[in-house]
């Protein structure tokens, strides 16, 4: 039985970064995209340390990584200049969803936004990750806009 108990976050280090590229390959759109060559996201780990106000968090339990989120501060003008954060690769590992860890996700994330000033807190999921967009919306989040994606 897996224990229920709310995981405490911890921003991730350099040695968390196999873990974390294994719960972004661990569903259909990730294995599509993710690949297996540690070097290029070794290289975004470090360009993200080295970035203030971007940071990616991990959970353990029992020894491994199960769940990660990256937050990114944003300070605009926009909304009479509201600081906004940018929630990006929410992963759960898949032998632990539907108990509550993603929601103590989402609550570590909109807790550290706020503590840092923000007044919005936001974030996009691929169309395709329907499951996903439920469980956001059950959350609070409103799909209030329009995303567009293109490579460069």
């Amino acid at each position: 039985m897996v224990d229920a108990r709310p995981l405490p976050f911890r921003p991730a280090t350099r040695d968390d970064v196999p873990a974390v590229v294994a719960l972004l390959a661990d569903d259909d759109l990730g294995r599509a995209r993710e690949g297996g060559d540690l070097a290029p996201y070794l290289a975004a780990f470090d360009a993200m340390a080295a970035e203030p106000g971007n940071t990616l968090f991990v959970a353990e339990a029992d020894g491994r990584i199960v769940a990660c989120y990256q937050l990114v501060l944003i300070s605009g003008l926009s909304l009479s200049g509201t600081r906004r954060a940018e929630i990006e690769g929410v992963r759960v590992a898949a032998d632990r969803r539907g108990q509550g860890l993603g929601a103590q996700l989402i609550a570590d994330a909109e807790a550290r936004a706020r503590a840092a000033g923000c007044g919005l807190i936001q974030l996009t999921t691929n169309a395709a990750r329907e499951n996903a967009a439920r469980f956001y919306r059950r959350l609070g989040f409103t799909p209030s806009h329009i995303g567009f994606k293109k490579p460069l």
